[in-house]
């Protein structure tokens, strides 16, 4: 019996070893692990000033980093906020006035990375209508949506004079604009300029806001205290691979990125993007002031201190809130995908 037993025992060892050896067996080494899921919540349309996260996913950067990622779109009367507090998505995009009122409201939500350095909106004249420097606006009546009544147009007013009286609601129409060449709008320094070059209006007259001392970090990358709390690797893997996706949008070969942009959005235009992405650059937009020292992310308390100061002064946030509560530095400033 003995005997018989040494036997089988070998006979055992034998087999688990040859287990061990070949895949597919008990014992054989695991497969990679899967990509975690992670939902990122645009709140708009697919377009070109998105253009680095749809990089990221369409050349496999997310995959790269252990995510599978899906964006998810919008439309201008989205709320993201109740999602991702609910946990039907895990990021989305914001900027620092949004993660301040959050703060305010006591919403568990913080900005991880700040993708735009620059606020892309501007004013716009007519040229040749004797608005050439941005104080000639205080005689004309303004365009402005309810979003920037709440947010910029209070800092104007503020710093420049401006009124409430001389504000009329912008409605995303460029018929009024067109209609009364002493009219000045709102609009974006991506987009608005060729909308209106293609309605006939030459060289118009932009103000780009942040060049005049409005700097709110734009496009940040929000989520909630909760993932960077307790989920913390998972949050630095999406900021990485999205910083990684923004240097390969602006300075490799954007066509995958738009490729994905006119899949989710038929009526964007290889033009508006070319034209998007141009204006990005040569405005600096995004790779410009921290971002050149640490990186496209890049977030610093000294800005995030200025910026809150500044709606104190102008009666938009209220004193005595702990900034520190809106954001976080802890993913970002790391030179992540320098170039």
């Amino acid at each position: 019996m003995k005997q018989s037993d040494s036997r089988v025992r070998r006979a055992l060892l034998f087999c688990a070893a040859l287990a061990c050896a070949q895949p597919g067996l008990a014992g054989a080494q695991p497969s990679a692990a899967a990509p975690e899921k992670a939902v990122m919540f645009i709140g708009w349309r697919a377009e070109a000033e998105w253009g680095g996260f749809f990089q990221a996913v369409a050349k496999g950067i997310y995959r790269k980093h252990g995510l599978d990622v899906e964006i998810r779109l919008g439309n201008p009367q989205s709320n993201p906020t109740p999602m991702l507090l609910a946990g039907r998505v895990d990021f989305t995009a914001g900027s620092s006035g949004t993660s301040l009122n959050a703060a305010r409201e006591g919403a568990p939500l913080m900005s991880v990375a700040a993708i735009f350095q620059k606020d892309p909106r501007v004013l716009i004249a007519h040229p040749n209508q004797g608005v050439d420097r941005i104080e000639q606006i205080k005689d004309r009546t303004v365009l402005v949506g309810a979003l920037g009544m709440a947010t910029f147009w209070p800092y104007l007013r503020g710093r420049f004079g401006f009124t409430d009286d001389q504000v009329k609601p912008y409605t995303f129409s460029l018929a009024p604009f067109l209609a009364d060449k002493k009219v000045v709008q709102q609009g974006l320094i991506t987009n608005e300029p060729l909308a209106l070059k293609k309605a006939g209006v030459e060289n118009p007259v932009s103000f780009l806001l942040a060049d005049y001392g409005w700097d709110p970090y734009m496009t940040t990358i929000v989520t909630t205290r909760d993932n960077v709390e307790k989920r913390p690797q998972f949050v630095q893997k999406f900021v990485d691979a999205s910083i990684e996706g923004w240097y390969s949008y602006l300075y490799d070969d954007p066509s995958a990125g738009n490729e994905l942009i006119k899949r989710n959005n038929p009526e964007m235009t290889d033009e508006q993007i070319a034209f998007a992405i141009s204006a990005m650059k040569e405005r600096g937009l995004i790779d410009s002031g921290d971002a050149k020292r640490l990186g496209i992310g890049a977030m610093t308390d000294a800005r995030w201190d200025h910026f809150y100061q500044s709606m104190v002064d102008v009666g938009v946030l209220p004193k005595g809130l702990d900034v520190r509560k809106a954001y976080t530095l802890r993913f970002v400033n790391k030179k992540v995908g320098m170039r």
